[in-house]
């Protein structure tokens, strides 16, 4: 009993203790949330301060806000020192059926001027298929060529190029039947504005992917499909498709660059005065001949204004 009465003694003077130990623990601990506290306050109104007095600090800002805004009006995604070490190398090529650095220059002129995102159909997968996938940086390159084969072939080795076969039912030596022809039915089947995907003109490409016919190309490039010797199928309907298509816009701009390769030969320059038209011609030389259109409206029977009957030396031989 003795004991016990101890311990109880204990008890209750300990407990005091514990209590006195409590609340000095809770003081300590309110006056470092309280330090803290004041601490971040006096941070956060020096941060401001500094902030609004560093007009440079603001004007970082801007300027980076400025550049992405500017990114999306027609600012090049390439540097121009990558661009003009691209044109350089690719015109040192070995290759005998390379393009010259003037003329791949005068189109990479018109892509770097083409708000991104900028849309380029190429005709024709040749020497320079990759650079002009490269320098339409983070815009739609699309290619279309006559061998399937090689199609497949090519874009087995560069999955990142897109690439679609097409048939062509033509002969180069049938070009100015085939020119006459779309020229008597350019108020039916051969209208300058139409839906390809549906149309029956001999001259329309009309097996492309649907999606190919909805999009608003800005540059058209036709290099293809082959168009030298009897056999080939000549360049007639890849002239006439791109006519067709740049006058058939819906959206974005009204304007498209055309550029024919190899404008020399006689269908090119045959083709080129019937759908692109003189008076659309802003730039040749015989190896390439540059044509701006403008989008026409959806009653339009006449490829070129006056329409007036070309001379035989117009066509080819």
């Amino acid at each position: 009993m003795k004991n016990g009465g101890n311990n109880n003694t204990k008890l209750i003077l300990l407990h005091p203790y514990i209590q006195k130990q409590t609340s000095t623990n809770r003081l300590w601990l309110l006056a470092f949330v309280s330090f803290f506290t004041i601490a971040f306050l006096l941070t956060l109104l020096y941060t401001r301060d500094s902030f609004l007095s560093k007009p440079s600090a603001i004007s970082s800002v801007a300027a980076v806000t400025s550049a992405g805004a500017a990114a999306t009006t027609g600012i090049p995604q390439l540097p121009t020192s990558v661009i003009n070490a691209l044109l350089h190398y690719a015109s040192r090529s070995n290759d005998s059926f390379h393009m010259s650095y003037g003329e791949m220059k005068s189109i990479s002129d018109v892509l770097r001027r083409c708000a991104p995102p900028c849309n380029l159909l190429v005709f024709g997968l040749t020497h320079e298929t990759l650079l002009w996938k490269s320098l339409n940086h983070n815009g739609r390159t699309v290619f279309v060529e006559e061998n399937r084969y090689y199609a497949a072939y090519f874009e087995e080795l560069h999955p990142e190029i897109d690439v679609f076969d097409v048939q062509y039912t033509t002969k180069a030596t049938e070009a100015r039947e085939l020119v006459s022809a779309a020229k008597e039915a350019a108020r039916n089947e051969c209208r300058p504005v139409q839906n390809l995907l549906f149309s029956d003109c001999k001259l329309g490409l009309n097996d492309l992917p649907n999606h190919v016919y909805d999009v608003d190309w800005d540059v058209i490039f036709v290099d293809g499909p082959r168009g030298n010797g009897h056999d080939g199928p000549g360049r007639m309907s890849s002239i006439f498709t791109a006519a067709v298509l740049s006058r058939s816009k819906k959206g974005g701009n009204p304007k498209t660059h055309v550029f024919v390769h190899d404008y020399y030969r006689d269908v090119e320059r045959l083709c080129g005065v019937e759908f692109l038209c003189r008076e659309n011609l802003v730039e040749s030389n015989d190896m390439l001949a540059h044509y701006v259109l403008d989008r026409m409206d959806k009653n339009s029977t006449q490829f070129c204004r006056g329409n007036k009957k070309r001379s035989s030396s117009s066509s080819p031989k």
